[in-house]
């Protein structure tokens, strides 16, 4: 996959990349990364010579049928960890064992501690239960990466990138040795994950929003329900304007026919009252006295 992926993804798009020599040549490391778009996984890992693990939905692993498989295939072999997300806790404890694991066979870890894609390009509080309990678990240093301008490459949703070149900067590993044995003080958890968040920040320059990227994607999807709502809102009482100013003016050119037919009802009734009279005043001159 380094080759059939990585390749040409460098090729195409000739990711720029600095501080390099911040990932260890070996043993274990976590790579704690702001996370732009679906093609961070994949232009991490291009760019480095050692494997990086990261984890993914077991979905991704279990759909069945030619399709499913090559699915399959191909996430095993960019390096994706199938993760069950059911269970009590779902995928927050399972990701935190396949990270332990990971790490403690010596290799590379890669998570993204704000849990989800960014809603915006802006960088979201931190996690602190995956990042920080591994972290503390294991000993690893933590690395910080900042994707740069993935985002544009290919957005949520899009299915076809857009030719362009991204950029990965790579800080200095931090060591939290500090804080061992404290992996249950919350406190600590969310001290070292905001260190984390703030050095991502450094490297990536983009605008930090304490709150987390999950809770800022209900608030844009409620805010676009609700515009949704007001726009079909709006529609309606539209259309209800416009048939109550259609009946009004059906009403209106009905009570115009109704005048116009009455006016000529009374015309008519008052030539035929005047044919009738001048018929009178003829007849009594005939017969005179």
């Amino acid at each position: 996959m380094k080759v059939s992926v990585g390749g040409p993804l460098k090729v195409i798009f000739r990711p720029w990349v600095e501080g390099l020599e911040n990932v260890p040549a070996e043993g274990p490391a976590i790579l704690a990364s702001n996370h732009l778009s679906f093609s961070d996984s994949f232009f991490l890992p291009a760019v480095l010579d050692r494997k990086v693990t990261f984890i993914a939905k077991a979905e991704y692993f279990t759909t069945p049928g030619v399709k499913g498989r090559l699915t399959a295939a191909f996430f095993k072999g960019v390096g994706q960890l199938p993760v069950d997300r059911s269970g009590a806790r779902g995928a927050g404890e399972a990701a935190i064992r396949s990270g332990i694991e990971v790490l403690e066979s010596g290799e590379l870890f890669g998570i993204y501690p704000e849990g989800t894609r960014s809603p915006d390009g802006r960088l979201y509080r931190g996690k602190p239960g995956g990042l920080a309990r591994v972290a503390l678990a294991t000993g690893a240093p933590v690395v910080p990466v900042a994707m740069i301008d993935t985002e544009k490459i290919q957005p949520p949703g899009k299915v076809m990138p857009k030719v362009m070149r991204p950029g990965i900067r790579i800080g200095k590993p931090l060591d939290f040795s500090r804080y061992h044995g404290m992996d249950h003080d919350r406190f600590v958890l969310r001290a070292l994950t905001d260190e984390v968040m703030y050095e991502i920040m450094k490297l990536s320059g983009q605008e930090y929003v304490d709150m987390y990227a999950t809770a800022a994607k209900r608030q844009i999807a409620e805010a676009a329900k609700a515009e949704k709502e007001a726009g079909k809102a709006a529609k309606a009482a539209l259309a209800r304007a416009e048939k109550e100013q259609a009946e009004k003016l059906k009403a209106e050119q009905a009570e115009r026919a109704r005048q116009a037919g009455a006016a000529e009802r009374q015309a008519a009734r008052a030539e035929t009252d005047g044919k009738t009279n001048d018929e009178t005043d003829d007849e009594s001159e005939r017969s005179g006295p």
